[in-house]
């Protein structure tokens, strides 16, 4: 019988089998990769976890985004009646201010005529007055002259005012 390499290598091998039975290795190995597994498991049911707290968050925040959105869009409609409404009143109070002031103008404007008109009538009486005075002393002499003119230069006077 010869003694070969290949008989020396299935003799350790069987010498590393009897040990690794002898002293319970296998057992230990399983065991350590029970734990292995059970940390791994517990690993992947922690990041599970954390992707569902993730997923949960980034859909509150969706919803926090859709409902910010629709704010703003109500923000932006309601400005934009407000201003509408402001425009529309500071329309009307610029055409009420205008209005006023037409209304004044035209008052001014009346209130000249008159006063141009009680200018020119008070002109015209004076004006009379004076001829008539001057007419009336040369045509009228004496007492009955001179009471002629104050009368009629009182009728006068009382008809122009």
């Amino acid at each position: 019988m010869s003694w070969d390499a290949e008989l020396f290598v299935a003799l350790a091998f069987l010498l590393f089998v009897g040990a690794v039975i002898y002293f319970g290795l296998h057992n230990k190995i399983n065991e350590m990769l029970d734990a292995r597994a059970a940390t791994i498991k517990t690993e992947l049911d922690e990041a599970a976890r954390l992707r569902a707290e993730a997923a949960a968050l980034l859909q509150s925040f969706e919803q926090k985004k859709v409902a910010a959105e629709a704010e703003a869009e109500t923000i932006v409609a309601q400005a934009r009646a407000e201003a509408e409404l402001i425009a529309k009143e500071a329309h009307q109070r610029m055409a009420e201010f205008v209005e006023r002031r037409k209304q004044q103008a035209e008052q001014k404007i009346v209130m000249a005529e008159q006063q141009a008109t009680a200018d020119v009538r008070a002109a015209a009486a004076d004006a009379a007055v004076r001829a008539a005075t001057v007419v009336l002393r040369d045509e009228a002499k004496g007492d009955v002259g001179d009471k002629l003119v104050s009368d009629g230069i009182s009728g006068l006077k009382a008809l122009a005012h």
